[in-house]
C-alpha cells in the first residue's frame, strides 16, 4: 500500500486527517506561496493547496501526498495569516458583524496524476467586543490562522451562523478529503480504531 503524507505542519489538519485514519506521516512544504496568483480567492486556495501537494509529491515518489490550504475573504479581499498584532486586529475588525468566505483548496497526488477541488463556507461573525479582540491577540492564538481567527479557538464566542462545512474552516473538509483519497489510491485508506 502507497504511504500516506500530509504536506502541511498543521496540527489542524493532522488532527482532522487523524479522523479518517492514523496511517500517515507528516512533511510540511517548502513551496513558495508568494508567486502565486489566481483570478479569485478560492482560486487561489486551490493553486496553493496543489503546489504544497505537487511539491511534496516530487520529492517523495511512490507515495500518497495530500496537500491543503485556506484563505478567508472578505469582500473579494483576501486574508492571509497576520503579519502582526495589527494587522490581525485589521482583519477581526473588518470580520466583525459581516458575513466571510472561507475556501479550502485540497490537493491529492499518486505521483502521475493530481486531483484538486475547493470547498467553501460562509461565516458570520457577531460584532466583536474590542476587549475579546485584544485578548484574543494578546494570547497568540491568530498568528498562524487564515483572518487572525480559529473557529474551534476564542472565535467560538463570536460565531453567529455558518453555511456550509465547519472542517472547511478549520483547513481540511474532512469528507470530501477521504473520497478524494480514495477515488485517487483506489482504495479506501481509512484504519480501524
Amino acid at each position: 500500500m502507497m504511504k500516506l503524507i500530509l504536506a502541511s505542519g498543521s496540527p489542524r489538519r493532522r488532527e482532522l486527517l487523524s479522523l479518517y485514519t492514523t496511517d500517515f506521516e507528516v512533511c510540511a512544504s517548502d513551496f513558495d506561496e508568494r508567486a502565486v496568483q489566481a483570478e479569485s480567492p478560492a482560486a487561489l486556495a486551490e493553486a496553493l493547496a496543489r503546489g504544497k501537494c505537487l511539491a511534496v509529491s516530487g520529492q517523495n515518489p511512490g507515495c500518497l501526498v495530500v496537500g491543503s490550504d485556506t484563505v478567508v475573504e472578505l469582500d473579494g479581499e483576501v486574508f492571509g495569516k497576520p503579519k502582526d498584532a495589527d494587522d490581525a486586529c485589521r482583519m477581526l475588525r473588518a470580520l466583525s458583524g459581516r458575513t466571510h468566505q472561507v475556501h479550502t483548496g485540497v490537493c491529492v497526488s499518486d505521483g502521475t496524476t493530481a486531483e484538486s477541488f475547493v470547498d467553501t463556507c460562509k461565516v458570520t461573525f457577531f460584532p466583536i467586543p474590542e476587549e475579546e479582540m485584544e485578548r484574543c491577540i494578546a494570547s497568540g492564538e491568530p498568528f498562524d490562522k487564515a483572518g487572525a481567527y480559529a473557529i474551534q479557538g476564542q472565535a467560538a464566542l463570536w460565531l453567529d451562523r455558518l453555511e456550509g462545512d465547519y472542517y472547511t474552516i478549520m483547513g481540511l473538509p474532512v469528507s470530501r478529503t477521504a473520497r478524494l483519497l480514495e477515488r485517487v489510491s483506489g482504495k479506501n485508506l481509512a484504519v480501524q480504531r
